[in-house]
């Protein structure tokens, strides 16, 4: 198994200094509590709504930020990912969050939100019949649009500075802080690399702070301790022409909302350990169900929905910091502000430029890690385009250069938003790949040895209709009694309420074959992984079980083994056998 050689201190399951988990719970809560004020109160006035239920509406979305970041730094149930993952307003539903206000009301949009949190929950549930579309191709692309989303509004906090103030002030503290991130990053070790970005923002404060920058008035007039009135909206069960109206583009919405959740929660768990693991997909549905319950809390308080922050990954990358204590620190600190004024003033006071420097440094950790995703999934000429051309039409669509006259209002305006319409392009293009496939030959049989014989006669039909000699009938076959035997290994033990059934898909990819045995989860360990193991372990080490899976390895190119609740899928590739030194290929 390789290593990520990313340089990580503290891995997810690992517990770091307490004070080293809460200055870096800070940091996350800086950027992420900012980026949902500031969502919230964008939709809110809008929409022309008053101060009372726009301060309502911050204070709930903050609330339930921290709580859902903290549910997403655990496990319980099928609720979270025990990783660091932020949770906050999404700006994917900012526009129609403010046409359901203005046509609606707030009750109008708690119902719409609910609704589209229930989608969230089937997508959980479904998630495995969803692989086929949501690849780390897929995946990988969002991540790297994220950032061409949110440069635009990243840049324009350079020039956030109060009116009449020195002109110098805003670029000098804004490089003091990237300099400072920058260069303790590239060069310092130990203790100081994990200091940086804390380093850099105080610094770059204390710069613009010298200009008349940081806001020490709102500081001072904030209260210590304080909540707002309650201002509940109720639900709107009229279901009304509007209520249709709206909903597709809440739907939309919100599986945009669960792709970013999804690509952030693989891009965690990729950063998260020294060793490169197995994408755990159980934990990914957690991810989701956790964004999904966050979204219909918001829904029952009548604020904006949520959706994961990738900004977890990009510290992790930037301090070697993965441990889930840290999202745990964040957000109880995230659920803290919102009863804290002043705590909060003191984060929303610095100024925009040095949130710009730190953020640019961010996404541009983040764009990396979307490119590492699709890479390590392997390349070639259909996924080149697929990423390719979503990319370039994602930044297109961000600049508003792709027939505004027509896209500007198509679902209330989400192909404004790079991320969305270069992740919809993204999924379309894997569509038509999958649709115009030829169709897998296919069986079914139960997950026992005695069906194994039926199991190799359908793969040498298979291979005989496709060309190939009995050799690569024999590889086949052979290929399919090791994950056979695996399969019932790791189930020994389990209680079971029968016996599990095998679906077992077989298609042609290039020269070789592609089989996909997809079967009753036993919630073991994870195959790829296991193979993967074998080349770090000495000949003394071996034991009898590992005879399979080095049969395995020997027999296929590639296993990839999907781990869902309910069901797994383990893919395996085989090419055909290569013709002996002096043979005729």
């Amino acid at each position: 198994m390789s290593s990520n050689d990313s340089g990580l201190r503290f891995q997810a399951d690992e517990k770091p200094p307490m004070p080293l988990v809460l200055i870096l719970g800070l940091q996350l809560t800086a950027l992420s509590v900012s980026a949902t004020i500031l969502i919230t109160t964008v939709v809110m006035r809008a929409a022309g709504q008053g101060e009372a239920y726009l301060a309502w509406a911050v204070f709930a979305a903050v609330a339930i930020g921290g709580a859902s970041t903290m549910l997403q730094a655990f496990r319980l149930g099928r609720f979270g990912m025990a990783h660091v993952l932020m949770m906050g307003s999404s700006a994917a539903f900012i526009a129609v969050c403010i046409e359901a206000l203005a046509a609606g009301g707030p009750g109008m949009l708690a119902t719409l939100v609910v609704v589209s949190a229930l989608f969230q929950f089937l997508i959980s549930d479904r998630l495995s019949l969803f692989r086929r579309v949501l690849t780390p191709t897929v995946t990988g692309t969002v991540l790297m649009l994220i950032p061409v989303s949110v440069m635009s509004p990243v840049f324009r906090l350079l020039e956030d500075v109060p009116p009449g103030s020195q002109v110098s002030g805003a670029p000098l503290s804004a490089l003091v802080t990237l300099l400072i991130i920058c260069g303790l990053t590239l060069k310092a070790t130990g203790a100081l690399r994990l200091w940086a970005p804390v380093i850099g923002i105080v610094a770059g404060s204390l710069v613009a702070a010298l200009f008349g920058l940081y806001d020490t008035v709102r500081v001072a007039e904030a209260s210590w301790i304080g909540l707002p009135r309650v201002e509940w909206p109720g639900l709107d069960f009229g279901f009304g022409p509007v209520f249709w109206a709206l909903l597709p583009g809440f739907l939309m919405a919100a599986m945009i909302g669960a792709i970013r959740t999804i690509s952030s929660a693989v891009a965690i768990q990729r950063v998260s350990w020294r060793s490169t693991r197995a994408v755990d997909f159980r934990a990914v549905q957690g991810a989701v169900a956790a964004d999904g319950l966050s979204n219909l809390l918001s829904g029952l308080a009548g604020t904006v929905p949520n959706t994961s922050y990738t900004t977890g990954v990009s510290l992790a990358q930037l301090t070697g910091v993965a441990a889930r204590h840290v999202g745990v620190a964040a957000g109880a600190v995230f659920l803290a502000l919102a009863f804290l004024p002043k705590a909060l003033a003191v984060v929303l006071a610095i100024p925009g430029p040095v949130f710009a420097a730190y953020l640019l440094i961010m996404m541009a950790i983040l764009f990396m890690v979307g490119v590492q995703m699709f890479l390590q999934d392997g390349i070639d000429y259909r996924k080149s385009l697929i990423v390719g051309v979503a990319f370039w039409l994602g930044v297109a669509f961000q600049s508003g250069v792709v027939f505004p006259e027509f896209f500007s209002e198509f679902a209330g305006g989400l192909m404004n938003n790079g991320m969305t319409a270069g992740g919809l392009v993204a999924i379309i293009m894997t569509l038509f790949v999958e649709m115009t496939e030829p169709r897998p030959s296919r069986t079914e049989a139960a997950l026992d040895p005695s069906d194994l014989p039926r199991l190799k006669k359908f793969l040498g039909r298979f291979a005989s209709a496709n060309g190939w000699p009995g050799e690569m009938a024999h590889r086949l076959g052979a290929a399919c009694e090791e994950i056979l035997l695996t399969l019932l290994r790791q189930g020994e033990g389990e209680e079971q309420s029968g016996r599990r059934r095998l679906v077992l898909l077989a298609k042609k990819a290039g020269s070789g074959a592609v089989l996909e045995f997809i079967v009753a989860t036993g919630e073991g360990v994870n195959l790829e992984d296991q193979v993967a193991l074998l080349g770090e372990r000495t000949e003394e080490t071996v034991i009898e079980e590992e005879v399979s899976l080095r049969l395995l390895r020997h027999l296929a190119s590639s296993v990839r083994h999907q781990q869902y609740h309910g069901v797994e899928v383990v893919t395996v590739s085989v090419e055909p056998p290569k013709p002996v030194s002096g043979e005729q290929a």
